[in-house]
């Protein structure tokens, strides 16, 4: 049988937050959890919810796209000149356009 997409759950510190989460969705979270607990260790869907948050958050490609620019501005702004930025200017330069 596959493994669960989450996985073993790592060992870190946490931050309390309070969210209110549809009946349906909490039964769903709930079976996921029996199962987790039945292939890996038990656990509560509770524990589970901030591992789930972060995968989304990992495989959201939008999300990081737009992370990386943002970042690359803030760069900019400081002054600094990000490798991406270098490449491009490279590659223009090689070109003979711009």
């Amino acid at each position: 049988m596959a493994d669960l997409k989450l996985g073993r759950l790592p060992k870190v510190g946490l931050v309390r937050m309070t969210v209110g989460i549809p009946e349906p969705l909490k039964e769903e979270l709930d079976r996921y959890a029996a199962e987790h607990s039945r292939l890996y260790e038990p656990v509560d869907a509770a524990t589970l919810i901030p591992h789930m948050l972060e995968a989304f958050i990992r495989s959201d490609r939008g999300y990081r796209r737009r992370r990386i620019l943002s970042e690359q501005g803030k760069t900019r702004q400081r002054g600094g000149v990000s490798a991406s930025a270098k490449s491009v200017a490279t590659r223009l330069d090689s070109d003979g356009s711009a």
